[in-house]
């Protein structure tokens, strides 16, 4: 791994004094330079052969490597907020459409099966895939925790299943021959650049010891940008240190125990600039220090430049002593940027979270009724030798939030968790299903799973056609029960030197009766016609991929079914014999939607299979006749709407 040459460079700071909610204080800023780590291109290896083969997950989260110890997942993605909220009264009251003429195309993405077989088997059993879409020049590409696929746009594949270790040019996740595990490589994104036809991919990799899996401190963004309109060729990446601790080039924010992380990484661009933003907590620790935003050149990154600079901006303290907490990033499709004020990138957040309050650790409130909306303006100065940005935002009010509930699942199949509790079945080890699995005699008392609703972060943000869009998830009475539903916000912004300031054009709910809708994403194109994705899960759906047309002024229309879900979610993160109790069923942790020309591309995590026990028992063990990985059953619908 490269090491980074610093080039500290000035930044004009702009303090602006505190206007009613609203006050910003762009600090801690600073530019250094980053060298190109060399090339790539998406070639996929030989699949794996079905079946367990531990272990099933990170050596440094499981310590028996004869079976799973308890793993909850909190190394990324992590969430301060527990429990959840009242929900919202209002008229978030939806309906299930009678058709789907809006559907121009359908087919199933990726799927834990694929990613647990890709590169020879050399793969950990991963939940959840965390979804990244991005479509252009005929093709979509889709990236998910921890593969990477292009697809022609009628669903037909244009590569293989590629590894994300592999196409980042690092040893496989984990060598099935030599027993030795490569860097955690998590949260990806994708975006496709109009003006420069190039395809920006973004993932957040973590250091390991290769012997014996353990975090070493360091870790980078790691940027991998396309070198043609073609993404099936080269690409070039770059790797940028985030553990903020003062090495590699990194300022240090004195993250707890030692080395900061640059988790949930998420992905916008303007004219000017290509952004990443983190929320950066303690690696070793609990402690939450604040958003982290990362700007670039875009010019830079799409030409393929031997180093580039970035701009690295500090939100702690930045919300009237309070810090951000996932500042979303805004895409735009097309050219669709704002120009003003020497060009202007967005970025939305919500301040519901224990992470947007004092020090990020203490209880907050699990409600809000505020969003931020930030400008960073001046991003034309990115592409000289000293960017010169300012970050301003404004406080909305708007209609309450809070935390939402788990979301229950209609009834169905669930093979792994029954082989856990199976005691009777005749195995080669001695009577049981669970034998199979090496877990230890568990309980045998698991359940059909709730699944994670999510908290009140700030989802997938897009600028089209003079403003903003964004959504959340939020606890939402519907019909008087307490379900996950969505807030969703059309903004209308306005920047100016000193500050930005915004009206809220439209804000408003959208629930379905017996059933949850999570994770939003919202893609609108140029002219401003918008769609949002979302999973439906509930007493009447299996985990289904789901949309709703969106309209700025109207608001959220019916809710559409793109794909039912045909059994339910039954993954390892849903059963304590694998992480303990209570266990937390992980879910989407994103979706995403992707503009291109009048179409709007959706990517929702579902359930594109079902069987019995059974089945799942049957040889090869677990896959279910090919369908499923043995210790998850996730998978992604891909799905063009056309508004």
């Amino acid at each position: 791994m490269q090491r980074t040459t610093v080039r500290w460079l000035g930044v004009v700071v702009v303090l602006v004094a505190a206007m009613g909610l609203s006050a910003s204080v762009a600090t801690g800023a600073g530019s250094r330079q980053i060298p190109s780590a060399g090339s790539t291109s998406p070639v996929s290896g030989p699949s794996g052969v079905d079946g367990l083969a531990w272990p099933e997950f990170p050596l440094g989260e499981d310590s028996d490597e004869q079976g799973p110890a308890p793993f909850n997942g909190t190394i990324v993605n992590r969430a301060h907020s527990h429990g959840n909220g009242n929900g919202h009264g209002g008229n978030g009251h939806g309906k299930k459409a009678g058709s789907n003429p809006e559907l121009q195309a359908s087919f199933d993405g990726l799927n834990a099966r694929q990613q647990r077989l890709a590169n020879g088997g050399n793969q950990f059993t991963v939940e959840p895939p965390d979804q990244g879409l991005c479509v252009g020049n005929g093709f979509v590409v889709e990236s998910v925790n921890d593969v990477f696929r292009v697809f022609h746009q009628d669903g037909s594949p244009a590569t293989g299943v590629v590894d994300l270790n592999t196409f980042y040019g690092y040893p496989a996740q984990f060598d099935r021959t030599t027993q030795l595990e490569g860097p955690f490589v998590t949260d990806p994104s994708c975006y496709f650049d109009a003006p420069t036809q190039r395809w920006f991919h973004v993932v957040l990799t973590l250091d390991v010891d290769p012997e014996t899996g353990a975090f070493l401190g360091s870790n980078h963004i790691d940027i991998a940008v396309s070198q043609t309109a073609d993404p099936t060729g080269s690409w070039t990446i770059y790797r940028v240190p985030v553990q903020d601790d003062g090495t590699d080039g990194t300022p240090n924010h004195g993250c707890g125990l030692g080395p900061c992380i640059g988790d949930y990484p998420h992905i916008g661009a303007d004219a000017n600039g290509f952004y990443v933003t983190t929320n950066e907590y303690s690696l070793f620790g609990t402690d939450f220090h604040g958003a982290q935003i990362y700007a670039f050149s875009k010019a830079a990154l799409a030409s393929g430049a031997a180093s580039v600079d970035v701009t690295q901006i500090d939100t702690h303290g930045l919300d009237n002593g309070n810090s951000g907490f996932t500042v979303w990033p805004a895409q735009s499709p097309g050219t669709s940027y704002d120009s003003s004020l020497g060009g202007t990138e967005y970025f939305m957040s919500s301040n519901a979270a224990d992470e947007a309050h004092g020090d990020g650790t203490t209880p907050g409130p699990g409600t809000s009724n505020q969003l931020l909306v930030w400008a960073l303006t001046n991003t034309s100065s990115l592409a000289g030798g000293s960017p010169a940005v300012a970050l301003s935002h404004d406080t909305l009010t708007v209609g309450p939030y809070a935390i939402p509930p788990k979301s229950e699942q209609k009834p169905g199949d669930f093979p792994l968790g029954q082989c856990i509790n199976d005691t009777t079945m005749p195995t080669p080890f001695g009577p049981g299903c669970w034998q199979f699995l090496f877990v230890g005699e568990p309980p045998h008392d698991e359940v059909e799973s709730h699944l994670d609703s999510n908290d009140t972060r700030m989802q997938q943000v897009t600028y089209a056609n003079g403003l903003l869009w964004g959504a959340l998830d939020t606890a939402l009475t519907v019909s008087g029960v307490n379900k996950a539903g969505i807030e969703y916000f059309v903004v209308k912004p306005n920047p100016s030197p000193k500050q930005v300031k915004t009206k809220l054009q439209l804000s408003g709910y959208l629930g379905l009766d017996n059933n949850n809708l999570t994770y939003p994403a919202i893609g609108v194109t140029s002219s401003g016609r918008a769609v949002m994705a979302f999973t439906v899960v509930g007493n009447d759906y299996y985990p289904s991929a789901g949309y709703a047309g969106i309209d700025a002024k109207a608001g959220a229309g019916d809710v559409h079914v793109a794909a039912p879900g045909l059994g339910p979610s039954d993954g390892f993160t849903s059963y304590k014999a694998f992480v303990g109790s209570p266990p937390r069923t992980r879910w989407g942790d994103y979706g995403a939607a992707a503009a291109d020309g009048n179409s709007i591309w959706i990517a929702s995590e579902y359930i594109g299979q079902t069987c019995t026990l059974a089945e799942y028992a049957s040889a090869p063990f677990g896959s279910c006749g090919g369908t499923r990985a043995a210790l998850a059953n996730w998978g992604t619908r891909v799905s063009k709407v056309t508004p």
